[in-house]
C-alpha cells in the first residue's frame, strides 16, 4: 500500500503500514538501549529505511518503469520514530515505550504525511466525474498484474 500515492488515502494504508513497520525499530530501539543506553535506534533505523527506500523507488520505479517520483514515494515515518525514541528516553521502560510509544507511533503516521500527499487529493473534475489527482495518476499510469476490482474511486458518497 505504500507504492501508490492513489492508494495512500485509503483506510488500509493507514492502518497496516504503521504496524508492519514498527517492528524494525522497536527491535533496533530494544537493542541500543540495553547495551549502550542510546535512545535513537527507532530514528535511525527509520532514516536508513527512508534512505533504502528512496533508492528503491529512483532507480525501480523511475529507472525502470518511468513511473513519476510523486506517484510512487515512500511514507514519512520520521514523526513517529522521534516520538517512540523520546518515549523511551523520558520513560526508560520498555512496557511504557510500547504502550504509550507504539500509541504514538501510529497516530502520528497519518498527520506526518498529509504535508506530502495534500497536492494529491486535490478535487478535479475528469470527464464529468470528481476525481483526486492521484485517482487520475492512477488511471494514466496503468500498473501490470492490479487487477481492477483492487481500485476504487469514489463517485459522491459510492466507491
Amino acid at each position: 500500500w505504500d507504492f501508490w500515492s492513489d492508494w495512500k488515502d485509503r483506510r488500509l494504508w493507514v492502518t497496516v503500514t504503521p504496524i508492519v513497520l514498527i517492528t524494525f525499530p522497536a527491535a533496533v530501539q530494544a537493542v541500543l538501549w540495553e547495551r549502550f543506553r542510546l535512545p535513537f535506534g527507532a530514528t535511525i533505523v527509520i532514516l536508513g529505511l527512508l534512505l533504502g527506500e528512496w533508492v528503491n523507488r529512483y532507480f525501480n520505479f523511475w529507472g525502470w518503469t518511468y513511473f513519476p517520483i510523486n506517484f510512487v514515494f515512500p511514507a514519512s515515518l520520521i514523526p513517529g520514530a522521534i516520538l517512540l525514541d523520546v518515549v523511551l528516553m523520558l520513560s526508560g521502560s520498555y512496557l511504557f515505550t510500547a504502550v504509550i510509544g507504539g500509541m504514538a507511533w501510529g497516530l502520528v503516521f497519518y498527520p506526518g504525511n498529509w504535508p506530502i500527499i495534500a497536492p494529491l487529493h486535490v478535487p478535479v473534475e475528469y470527464n464529468g466525474m470528481l476525481m483526486s489527482v492521484a485517482d487520475i495518476q492512477g488511471y494514466h499510469y496503468v500498473r501490470t498484474g492490479t487487477p481492477e476490482y483492487i481500485r476504487m474511486v469514489e463517485k459522491g458518497t459510492l466507491r
